[in-house]
């Protein structure tokens, strides 16, 4: 955590006051609330000027503030599928003040461009790629000793109905890179998603009792003082035991990723928790 810059937890705080991305690391949850409402009201004031992709940035601007406060861009890699819901990331990476030009000669890109920031790792569309584009950066760290950092991979639903996302996550669950891919499940791509993997989601989302509790409980065991890790690998493992006999895995469980989720994709609290979690596993982990 940045220890030269607080901020009291009553004095509301604006963008312009921010060295970004560091300083989203020290807001309370009341100021991070007021941070994404005035990022939704930059965004709607600016998108509908300029046209752009307006809904799908107002549903990620909660969970683009946890990715920032929980990881360190760009040393912590994050590859965004679709890039279109980039717009946020690039707010809260200190390009606010060049989203007037959004999608214009010599402006802003739609999209994450590297040539335009050291936090846009890779350039992405609507394509599946965002998985396997990770994984390789995940395991370039870990081929270089680099065990304190990650590559996060961000994917929409729509996004996961492409093979390419499946031939990455095959690729990545056997591995011990420390990749965490976010699932934003919001049941929408450019039109309603449709076929069996969309399914799929809706079941999960559904039936999501069991695995939200235990996650949960996993996070507060962790919290323990001294014994808190040796004590969730061990609930894990007689978890999983349990498991296998009568509750059916997800299909990321069986290709070999931890499976976090359902959470809220607008609860900073949930998302702070549930990121922290990720990272503890230093391993591929799906979150949802």
């Amino acid at each position: 955590m940045n220890k030269e810059r607080q901020f009291s937890v009553q004095k509301a705080v604006r963008l312009a006051e921010l060295d970004l991305p560091s300083d989203l690391k020290n807001l309370s949850y009341p100021q991070c609330s007021a941070l994404c409402d005035e990022i939704r009201s930059l965004l709607i004031g600016t998108v509908l000027k300029t046209g752009g992709h307006l809904a799908s940035n107002l549903g990620v601007v909660e969970l683009t503030l946890a990715l920032h406060r929980n990881f360190d861009s760009p040393k912590d890699r994050i590859v965004w599928d679709v890039g279109h819901q980039a717009y946020v990331h690039k707010i809260l990476t200190g390009r606010a003040d060049a989203l007037p030009k959004l999608r214009q000669a010599d402006g802003l890109a739609g999209f994450p461009k590297p040539s335009e920031s050291e936090h846009d790792t890779f350039i992405t569309g609507h394509s599946s790629t965002a998985i396997s584009a990770a994984f390789g950066m995940a395991e370039a760290m870990r081929i270089s000793g680099d065990h304190d950092h990650y590559a996060i991979a961000v994917v929409g639903d729509g996004a996961m109905t492409g093979g390419l996302a499946y031939e990455g996550l095959n690729n990545a669950g056997k591995s011990r890179s420390n990749l965490i891919v976010i699932l934003n499940d919001n049941n929408q791509a450019i039109s309603k998603n449709v076929g069996a993997i969309a399914k799929y989601l809706t079941k999960i989302r559904s039936s999501s009792d069991y695995v939200r509790a235990k996650w949960k409980l996993e996070s507060v065991i962790r919290k323990a003082p001294a014994i808190g890790d040796q004590m969730a690998v061990k609930l894990k493992s007689a978890k999983d035991k349990l498991r296998k006999n009568i509750v059916q895995t997800t299909i990321f469980e069986d290709l070999g990723f931890v499976y976090l989720g359902p959470v809220d994709g607008h609860d900073s609290e949930a998302l702070d928790e549930v990121l922290e979690l990720a990272k503890d596993y230093r391993r591929p982990v799906l979150v949802h």
